[in-house]
């Protein structure tokens, strides 16, 4: 199972205090998933400056998980610094605010461009994926509500991940996002999910490097 570290923070030392933490267990070219949480969608807020995260002059490559009101206005600032991946939440999308961004994230050309995943809260039925399984592979599940890190695995969740393994077109990723500890990351796994993140378990444990290995082997 792949596993990708959660930079979820509130300022800048604390991204950068954990991405030096990813440095010892990460390869260069490996992902790194990225919190960006704007007060309003969700109860808290994150770093969300992309010129702070061009700071840190990071080797991994960006996923960022927008969990933001009218995601269409962070897309151009983050392809800007690189990023690889937007994960955006169903619920803040319009069919042209989709087209959109999906314009935007092809428009730079292989090299240069980003790929557009998609995720939900855990009460909003997984039929909301239906509209774009012939446009987008790379699902998330979010297995608790989106915000803050630290939250309780919703088993409930894994029906999620069931129903896109079912009725999703063949060859989709599938990452979980939540409560994530070696035993939920092997329950996922069964359910058929291929990445799980977490932010908690490896960065709230005493070594960091020996956390992800776990998670890995799960």
């Amino acid at each position: 199972m792949h596993i990708f570290p959660v930079i979820n923070c509130p300022d800048a030392v604390c991204a950068r205090q954990r991405m030096l933490e990813a440095e010892t267990f990460l390869r260069a070219g490996d992902f790194v998933h990225i919190d960006i949480a704007d007060g309003i969608f969700t109860f808290h807020k994150t770093l969300r400056e992309p010129s702070a995260w061009a700071g840190l002059r990071m080797p991994f490559k960006l996923e960022v998980h927008l969990m933001v009101e009218h995601p269409e206005k962070y897309i151009e600032p983050w392809l800007a610094v690189g990023v690889k991946r937007f994960i955006l939440q169903v619920e803040t999308l319009t069919e042209e605010t989709f087209s959109d961004i999906n314009a935007a994230c092809h428009a730079r050309g292989k090299e240069r461009g980003a790929q557009v995943a998609l995720t939900s809260n855990p009460e909003t039925p997984a039929g909301e994926y239906r509209p774009y399984f012939h446009l987008v592979n790379f699902y998330q599940v979010l297995c608790v509500q989106p915000g803050l890190a630290g939250q309780k695995f919703l088993p409930t969740a894994l029906n999620k991940v069931r129903f896109l393994r079912k009725h999703a077109p063949d060859g989709i990723i599938i990452e979980v996002d939540g409560g994530i500890t070696p035993e939920t990351a092997k329950l996922a796994k069964l359910a058929g999910a291929d990445v799980a993140v977490s932010a908690s378990y490896i960065f709230g444990a005493e070594e960091p490097k020996a956390a992800w290995e776990e998670l890995r082997r799960a």
